[in-house]
């Protein structure tokens, strides 16, 4: 069956930060942006659904991660690494620390950029979207 024929109906799904861990909730997100949870699933095929994450302030972690988990960047000049620990990052942006814990947990193919553009994230649980969710 070609790729353009397929009529792909997407959804909205619901996952709430002060539920679960971080990372129970960003494999959930990645599963559901493939598409695995489906019948109808391709893996050559963008076939997922729409996540909506809120309460992000609000992410709960295990252990000590605040303290000890570290995020590198890298500019690409000799001395150009900057580190910043967990905590630092969430006081500053809580949505980075979601959005980058999905992206890793995808496949590192050509449909990664597509999937992520379906990934919502908000601060609290105030948003703006006027859809019926799954759950």
């Amino acid at each position: 069956m070609p790729a353009k024929s397929l009529k792909i109906e997407r959804r909205y799904y619901l996952l709430d930060c002060r539920k679960d861990n971080l990372g129970r909730l960003a494999t959930q997100a990645a599963l559901i942006l493939q598409g695995k949870h489906k019948a109808g699933y391709l893996p050559n095929i963008d076939v997922g659904d729409f996540i909506v994450v809120v309460n992000c302030k609000e992410a709960q972690f295990s252990g000590t991660k605040t303290k000890n988990k570290l995020y590198h960047r890298f500019s690409g000049y000799p001395g150009g690494i900057s580190t910043r620990k967990l905590g630092d990052l969430l006081a500053v942006n809580p949505k980075k620390v979601i959005r980058e814990a999905v992206y890793g947990m995808l496949p590192k193919n050509k449909l990664r950029n597509e999937r992520m553009k379906r990934l919502l994230i908000f601060d609290d649980s105030n948003h703006n979207l006027k859809v019926k969710f799954e759950n």
